[in-house]
């Protein structure tokens, strides 16, 4: 190997044939030692190794194909069945797309550098043929190049790949992670209603709407569950039941939770404040909110302790409730993780999810401060 990097003038067969011995029995076996010696070397030099790093960073594509008999069941990803865009400008929502098919075994992925040049000679084979002065002209040149191309198709390309496919997964994650932070601190922060009579109304079609009534402080005042849509269709009575409950505990506020069913309970609450005389007061102010983390939060240990005997799905209205007088008072005491604002939150680095979540809800009440008459435990 040596001799032929020291003399191009040589032909690589006849600098073999000092090297033939048991084990090198050819000049065959010679050329593949030497080879396999050279394409080490090449591999291991870490300028050169950086310097093609740097050129697939600015100039490689990400291509996804969809795997074959994969098409029905992999209909979801159908916006990448046969997907190219340059490494670099792939956003994060893209990328953690495709790298969710390709787990699920519906994508393959790969990441090409000159897929589309014609030349003999590569871009990326000609970087590793200057690190080294190989020319064109000279048999040991002309041999060279030949390892060289070697060492990029078998070594390098490899490993180069898989640098830049964990450097798109962690650059993906660290965005869908700021975009998940940066959602929950919005949520967290949302301003407060303050403290005024709450109804809180977490829609449902079949299974009906939940409904609770909350003070100024959130202590739960009453429960009950409205038919309004089929198949009961129960509007007047649910009209009626809620017009009740207002009038009872002077509800301020009517919090929608934003589910399935919130706009047509929030129409149906339109009309019904429509219909309420003037001469009953001032009328209560309709909200949508978010429920995010409501089914979380009515499961867990924490309602349970808080409402023992309290039907499960009437835990998350009164949630909605809650949050819409104090969003961060409420939403506190549920996993940050579990409220469901980000793209992708499964598939990225669950403890840096965890970290950076915690760090938001400890800034977030750090800058409000907390009310220790109304404080959770």
């Amino acid at each position: 190997a040596e001799a032929i990097l020291a003399d191009r003038a040589a032909v690589p067969g006849e600098l073999a044939l000092a090297y033939f011995g048991e084990e090198v029995v050819d000049a065959k076996a010679a050329l593949e030692g030497a080879r396999d010696i050279l394409s080490e070397q090449f591999a291991e030099n870490a300028d050169l190794v950086g310097r093609l790093r740097t050129y697939m960073k600015e100039r490689a594509f990400m291509r996804s194909r969809v795997v074959d008999g994969k098409q029905e069941a992999g209909a979801k990803f159908s916006d990448y069945f046969d997907h190219v865009e340059r490494w670099a400008n792939v956003p994060s929502h893209r990328a953690l797309a495709m790298l969710r098919g390709r787990n699920e075994e519906v994508l393959s992925l790969d990441i090409e550098v000159g897929a589309d040049d014609a030349s003999p000679v590569k871009p990326v084979e000609r970087m590793i043929a200057d690190a080294y002065a190989i020319g064109r002209q000279l048999p040991g040149d002309r041999w060279l190049m030949e390892v060289a191309g070697w060492t990029w198709r078998i070594k390098l390309s490899l490993h180069l790949t898989l640098d830049l496919m964990r450097d798109l997964r962690e650059r993906a994650e660290e965005e869908a992670i700021h975009v998940f932070a940066r959602n929950l601190k919005d949520l967290l922060l949302a301003a407060p209603a303050g403290s005024r009579a709450t109804m809180g109304l977490d829609p449902g079609i079949r299974t009906g709407v939940k409904v609770a009534v909350v003070d100024g402080t959130g202590k739960l005042l009453e429960t009950t569950t409205v038919y309004p849509f089929p198949p009961r269709n129960d509007v007047r009575g649910t009209q009626a039941e809620l017009a009740k409950l207002i009038r009872l505990h002077k509800v301020e506020l009517i919090s929608i939770g934003n589910g399935t069913g919130s706009r047509e309970t929030e129409r149906l609450v339109a009309d019904m404040l429509s219909d309420m005389p003037a001469e009953s007061g001032p009328k209560p102010l309709k909200v949508i909110v978010s429920e995010a983390g409501a089914s979380v939060y009515s499961a867990s240990a924490t309602a349970a302790a808080e409402f023992p005997g309290l039907d499960v799905s009437l835990r998350g209205a009164v949630s909605i409730a809650r949050r819409l007088q104090d969003p961060l008072a409420e939403l506190v005491k549920i996993e940050p993780k579990s409220i469901g604002v980000g793209q992708y939150q499964h598939d990225v680095d669950q403890y840096r999810l965890g970290r950076s979540l915690e760090a938001v809800v400890e800034d977030a009440v750090n800058a409000v401060g907390v009310d220790l008459n109304t404080a959770s435990a």
